[in-house]
């Protein structure tokens, strides 16, 4: 049953107020309903402090249409004494009777309240800080569910501000932060300077959203190509695994169950034209495409390309591969300071441990710590990848 109102009288109509109140919504990217409900909320609380008592419940309502405003104060409908929280707002079956027949245990009775002559302008004194508050936080909102939805998506942006290490990107109606750790090494930013970007996290903070971006990410690299290749997109072609070391190298597995698609191929493009252009955003950083398999050795054999395996023995209980080469391919297969069989490590979740034919063993963990970390300013030996399989920014 509908709740009864006893009605007391309304406030006259205004149009340009609510004039004004559109135009808010427009300026503050907000939905007018939003707005609304603020503007609502705050004349309830500004009639209630000036013209009714502590702990009651008001609400107001406006027209949209004509900008009328009435307040109302609201009851429940409770059992009986102690099911009272609110003496205020809480009353007992035979009360609510007096004013709504009928009434019952869980109701709510609306009473309209009486309209008064100056409370335009205190109203407007008490609510405008309110409202102001209430504003920002609905813009806060906005904009957090706005970039909480394009996590992992790639966003255009232009470096606004550099702190130190840290650079400053422009979002609209915000900013991101683009930490050392999501930056491309040796890659230098300016103030003005167009960038791609991820957007890796979004957290909520009482100063709004802070929104961290990042171009070193695997998810940089997935994205990049799904918006290059459009089989990826449409999922024709999948990337099953991405290792990337920020700068130096990348190795990404991709699969299609569709035999009439090769998506390595898809990937590179025709000419490379594909992998071209992810290129061309990632600097002087160099991507392997290899193709993944279900075969756990073959699958091995792909990532370690170019280097040729004689050999592939697992132990599944530790997830350890050993590899068999050739003394010639030994270096290759290792890679420049072990970056080739770290990457293809992760790639394929197996440690991998090289063997040469002739004895001489090299595990990724026996790399010297100290050649960890690439080296991109100094210039690669020719590894031997084919075109499909390395492809180097020219």
């Amino acid at each position: 049953m509908p709740p009864k109102i006893v009605k007391k009288g309304a406030f006259m109509s205004n149009i340009p107020y609510v004039a004004a109140i559109k135009q808010l919504a427009l300026e503050k990217g907000l939905n007018e309903e939003i707005v609304f409900q603020i503007i609502e909320s705050a004349i309830a609380a500004a009639y209630r402090k000036d013209y009714g008592k502590p702990g009651q419940h008001v609400t107001a309502s406006i027209d949209p249409k004509t900008g009328a405003i009435q307040l109302w104060r609201v009851h429940r409908v409770v059992e009986n004494e102690e099911a009272i929280e609110n003496p205020t707002v809480d009353i007992l079956p035979t009360e609510a009777k007096k004013i709504q027949k009928g009434a019952k245990v869980g109701d709510e009775i609306k009473i309209e309240l009486p309209y008064h002559e100056d409370f335009g302008r205190i109203a407007a004194q008490t609510a405008k800080q309110v409202i102001i508050q209430r504003l920002r936080e609905a813009e806060r909102d906005v904009l957090y569910q706005e970039f909480k939805d394009k996590e992992n998506q790639i966003i255009n942006t232009v470096v606004q501000q550099i702190e130190g290490k840290t650079v400053i990107v422009g979002l609209g109606k915000t900013t991101g932060i683009l930490l050392p750790s999501g930056q491309i090494p040796g890659e230098e930013y300016h103030v003005g300077k167009r960038l791609r970007v991820c957007i890796q996290e979004v957290e909520e903070t009482v100063r709004g959203p802070r929104i961290i971006v990042s171009r070193s990410s695997e998810e940089f690299i997935r994205q990049l190509f799904i918006m290059e290749v459009p089989e990826m997109a449409s999922n024709t072609v999948e990337i099953k695994s991405i290792a990337r070391e920020p700068g130096a190298r990348t190795k990404i597995a991709v699969w299609s169950d569709d035999d009439n698609i090769d998506p390595v191929g898809s990937a590179v493009g025709q000419r490379g034209a594909r992998v071209q252009a992810i290129l061309s955003e990632i600097g002087e950083e160099k991507v392997d495409i290899i193709l993944h398999s279900s075969d756990t050795k073959e699958n091995i054999t792909n990532a370690l390309s170019p280097a040729k395996i004689k050999k592939i023995t697992l132990s599944k209980g530790t997830q350890t591969a050993k590899v068999e080469v050739e003394e010639d391919q030994l270096s290759l297969a290792i890679g420049r300071r072990g970056q080739n069989v770290r990457l293809a490590s992760k790639l394929t979740g197996w440690e991998i441990d090289i063997v040469s034919k002739e004895g001489k063993t090299s595990k990724k963990d026996e790399i010297d710590p100290d050649d960890e970390k690439p080296n991109i300013d100094e210039p690669e030996e020719n590894e031997g990848s084919s075109t499909k399989e390395s492809i180097e920014k020219k």
